[in-house]
């Protein structure tokens, strides 16, 4: 039997990687002859710039930028030399996992950190980027690395506006830089939310970041003001496009501060990792993540995995850390494995994660041996 085994991270918990090889264990475990192919993906969340790092042989590059709160941090990407390539997560910067619960505020968070970490790899010779859109701790449409290439943001008494997101409801100009040549650039989201309205970055996700009623209203304000003022000043973009307001609108920033494309991050990923070739290969689809619920649905890679399965004829299942119950994965799956279950609870599932992974697999292969 050729089993494919494609699972996204479980975040906090395990690389995609780890998950993987978790799985392949339990397999073999049961079914010592499988053939197993590992293939650890990613859809424009964390995780992205290892899983293509990976599948493209590529090298890390160190270098130092600002967190969301502006503090000087270590951070990394990707870089495949021989296609000029460079893979950039903004949560590395401006991510959530920067900030400790008390410091989140996306009223003073800024994506300056992620500015910083593209013009570092413009400036080692990328001939293309590929900015992941998941994760973040911010709601400034991309204002952080706007300035960060240079752009100056100006209010109506003709005051500069600096780090405070809330200064941009007042936004009356934006003036470019005249020397910063950035290289094509993709932006690979994980969610397909628009930038403004009641399914947009702020109202949908604003909430997980530390905004609550009146600075809700007041950040949706400021980006629609954004949204206005530099589609009119800058470059045109659309803020109803799809994955406009993931990473907190960055992906909105992104087309209208370089340019950029935006793209279904598993869409992304899956061709550079040749995705649909190895899955007809295989005889039998696993795939996976942390958390299976209605986000699932709209553009995560376990979602991608099992929609590409069922169009080839594949059986598709997935071990999750634990998954709602509210009809998501029945209709993607044959069968869903929970390492969360009324036996244990989320917390004993994480500190033995990679133990019950092994055990709910070899449960999975048991299944596929049994007589009828």
């Amino acid at each position: 039997m050729r089993v494919l085994i494609a699972p996204d991270k479980f975040k906090g918990c395990l690389t995609a990687e780890e998950v993987a090889k978790q799985i392949a264990a339990g397999i073999h475990d049961v079914m010592p002859a499988a053939q197993i192919d590992l293939m650890p993906v990613a859809d424009g969340g964390d995780g992205t710039a290892e899983v293509i790092c990976r599948a493209l042989n590529g090298t890390w590059i160190t270098c130092r930028a600002n967190d969301p709160l502006g503090r000087i941090i270590e951070c990394r990407y990707a870089f495949i030399k021989d296609q000029r390539l460079a893979v950039i997560e903004m949560s590395e910067a401006a991510g959530m996992r920067r900030l400790s619960p008390a410091e989140r505020d996306p009223l003073r968070a800024t994506t300056f950190g992620v500015g910083q970490l593209i013009l570092d790899a413009a400036r080692r010779g990328a001939g293309k980027i590929i900015v992941g859109l998941g994760g973040s701790a911010t709601n400034d449409g991309g204002f952080g690395m706007a300035r960060a290439f240079g752009f100056r943001f100006f209010d109506g008494e003709g005051m500069q506006v600096r780090a405070s997101v809330n200064k941009l409801r007042t936004l009356k100009r934006i003036d470019p830089p005249s020397n910063v040549a950035l290289p094509p650039i993709v932006g690979a989201f994980d969610v397909q939310n628009v930038l403004l309205g009641k399914e947009g970055a702020t109202h949908v996700f604003g909430p997980q970041k530390g905004a609550a009623g009146a600075n809700l209203v007041l950040l949706e304000k400021c980006m629609e003001r954004l949204a206005r003022v530099a589609s009119r000043q800058v470059r045109r973009a659309d803020p109803k496009q799809p994955g406009a307001g993931a990473a907190g609108g960055l992906g909105f920033g992104l087309m209208v501060f370089t340019g950029a494309t935006l793209r279904s991050g598993f869409q992304v990923v899956s061709e550079i990792i040749e995705t649909e070739k190895r899955l007809k290969a295989a005889d039998i689809v696993i795939t996976g993540e942390g958390k299976l619920d209605s986000q699932t649905l709209s553009g995560k890679a376990p979602a991608g995995i099992a929609s590409l399965a069922r169009q080839n004829g594949k059986r598709v299942f997935a071990v999750v850390g634990r998954a709602d119950h509210h009809g998501h994965g029945e209709e993607l799956f044959d069968k869903v494995y929970q390492l969360s279950t009324g036996a244990n609870d989320e917390a004993a599932s994480i500190a033995k994660a990679s133990e019950l992974l092994r055990e709910r697999s070899r449960e999975m292969a048991k299944s596929w041996t049994a007589k009828p």
